[in-house]
């Protein structure tokens, strides 16, 4: 049966909501999928309303339904940034935010960079960067700054390597990123930001199509001059995605990651006795921190119901891969870290349906090196600064910590 109006007449939350705990998701997510696991709320960024969708089930039936798009021009979706308009309907859409058939083709060029066979070919070259990394942590010697020091580089010098980016360039980008994806930066800052790194990759894009050479941009390249399927706009859209995204993910799960390793040392304890355990850890930290609630909204095309709710055409959806990760219909004691979890593979943490993360395999990749070797490297890792002191991402579209300080 489909509520009627004034079962929503109470005042709805305001969203994102603030966590009380930094390993866990705020605590109106248990409430909310008890009591109303498809509500209201009001998004922070701009006063909008938008559908919360809190349940592992009825946040996978959002994310599998084609009545639903990723199209962030249409004016029901719930931005978590502010943008001005002009500035919004100027900016190309990126296959994130396409429909069929674009996205289809878009998606189907990409895939192959991110296959498994392509994983393990890149496995040995990215055990290099990182024990380039922690050689350089062992020379300076403790503290440093986790962040700073191998969350942070590993990733962009991977994404760097696999674009052909000069590696030289990764603070520029990473500015970009912080920008583009900081709540709180002013609509200038970000329209910056967004001008330089579209301009710098243009610049790329456009020398590549000149002087290919063996990269994931010149070989999309290639590939659309044999069978073109896409405009050059298009190429520079993706390798500007690929370029944000593939680091800024997978830096802020190193770091969360090794926090949270560092804060339960039975678990820790564990995966330094048995490398075997190594993959389940990944997912199960993947399933707990799930660092991204805004990547995965939506807008309905038409109505549509989910859990006896109607939602209508028009209206922004925000499905919380967050909170369906810590159902705990699906994942007992969800709040719990725990690496023989048979059920951590289910995390929605990657999204699902046609938009799940493409660079899934490469993210788990990174994030199975890093806290093998990281722990095998430095066995006396430690915090050099109490949990208290530490500064979370609660002001960022992708959930981390700021700086992380650890000695040994």
């Amino acid at each position: 049966m489909t509520p009627s109006a004034d079962q929503h007449e109470a005042v709805p939350p305001e969203f994102p909501m603030t966590r009380s705990c930094p390993f866990s998701p705020p605590e109106q997510y248990a409430k909310l999928r008890e009591s109303e696991p498809v509500s209201r709320a009001t998004l922070k960024v701009n006063g909008k309303p938008a559908w919360l969708v809190t349940t592992h089930e009825h946040v996978k039936k959002v994310l599998g339904d084609s009545r639903v798009t990723a199209n962030l021009k249409l004016p029901g979706y719930p931005l978590q940034v502010p943008v001005p308009e002009e500035m919004l309907q100027a900016v190309p859409l990126t296959f994130l935010s396409m429909d069929p058939p674009e996205h289809t083709v878009q998606r189907r060029m990409l895939a192959p960079e991110f296959g498994l066979r392509r994983m393990r070919a890149l496995r040995e070259r990215v055990q290099q960067i990182v024990d380039v990394q922690i050689d350089e942590m062992l020379a300076t010697g403790g503290p440093v700054d986790l962040v700073k020091a191998l969350a942070l580089p590993v990733p962009s010098h991977v994404i760097c390597e696999l674009l052909g980016v000069p590696y030289e360039d990764h603070p520029r980008f990473e500015e970009w990123a912080w920008a583009i994806m900081n709540h709180e930066i002013s609509e200038e800052d970000r329209g910056r930001a967004h001008y330089e790194l579209d301009r710098y990759v243009d610049g790329l894009v456009t020398a590549k199509e000149s002087e290919p050479g063996d990269d994931m941009i010149s070989r999309l390249i290639e590939q659309n001059r044999a069978e073109p399927a896409v405009e050059h706009s298009d190429i520079v859209s993706m390798a500007r995605l690929m370029l944000v995204t593939g680091h800024e993910t997978t830096a802020n799960m190193i770091a969360l990651g090794t926090l949270a390793l560092l804060e339960n040392p039975e678990q820790l304890k564990a995966v330094k006795e048995d490398a075997e355990l190594l993959p389940k850890a990944v997912e199960e930290l993947l399933r707990f921190f799930s660092i991204s609630d805004s990547g995965t909204a939506r807008v309905a095309l038409e109505d549509i119901e989910i859990g006896g709710v109607t939602i209508r055409a028009g209206e922004g959806i925000l499905p919380l891969n967050n909170s369906a990760n810590h159902d705990e219909s699906v994942f007992p004691e969800a709040d719990t870290l725990d690496f023989h979890r048979k059920e951590a593979r289910s995390h929605l943490a990657f999204g699902y349906g046609i938009h799940q993360c493409i660079g899934q395999n490469l993210a788990r990749l990174e994030l199975e090196i890093v806290y093998g070797t990281l722990f095998r490297r430095i066995p006396e890792l430690r915090p050099a600064a109490p949990l208290s002191e530490l500064k979370f991402k609660d002001d960022a579209m992708v959930y981390g910590v700021y700086e992380l300080p650890v000695t040994w």
